[in-house]
């Protein structure tokens, strides 16, 4: 059974690790994301963690840990989206688009409009242009003032229609 004093301090730890990284000082965050997960385990700070570690360009090592956030809780959303985020870094969209799929499938997630816009992103990559339009258009559906959808689909869309897709 864990104390409520040590749930607290690992909530402490996440939330210190939270403000750090917003304020650009990601080995401070990093510190703290890994004490609040040495005290209690959770998918969140995984995530957050290999979020922090995705800031450092450290890709990789920020797919190990949205895997172990996954392990703990699969019906969270982040860390599927994260690695296929990761994956299209990587130039692996291919990769990516069944991570990606699977955030969508998941029960807990907030805001599927991330999923969305990053399977567009795989699928422009990827030379599919019609499915990367209608996958911009569901991530503003989801969230009509997401600026990076918004931004992408006016770009597919003025792309001339004589332009090659595979």
């Amino acid at each position: 059974m864990i104390s409520e004093d040590v749930r607290r301090e690992a909530l402490r730890e996440f939330t210190v690790a939270y403000r750090c990284q917003r304020a650009g000082e990601l080995g401070q965050a990093i510190f703290h994301y890994r004490r609040s997960i040495e005290l209690i385990p959770t998918a969140e700070a995984y995530t957050f963690l290999g979020w922090a570690y995705s800031f450092q360009g450290r890709l990789d090592e920020a797919i190990v840990e949205c895997r172990k956030a996954i392990d703990l809780d699969p019906s969270l959303g982040n860390p599927y989206n994260d690695i296929g985020a990761y994956l299209i870094e990587l130039g692996r969209p291919e990769d990516a688009l069944a991570w990606l799929a699977r955030a969508l499938k998941a029960t807990r997630y907030e805001n599927y409009s991330y999923p969305y816009y990053n399977l567009g992103r795989a699928h422009e990559l990827l030379g599919h242009r019609e499915e990367a339009h209608t996958r911009y258009q569901n991530s503003i559906d989801e969230d009509p003032a997401f600026t990076p959808a918004l931004l992408a689909l006016k770009k597919i869309r003025d792309l001339p229609s004589d332009a090659p897709e595979d």
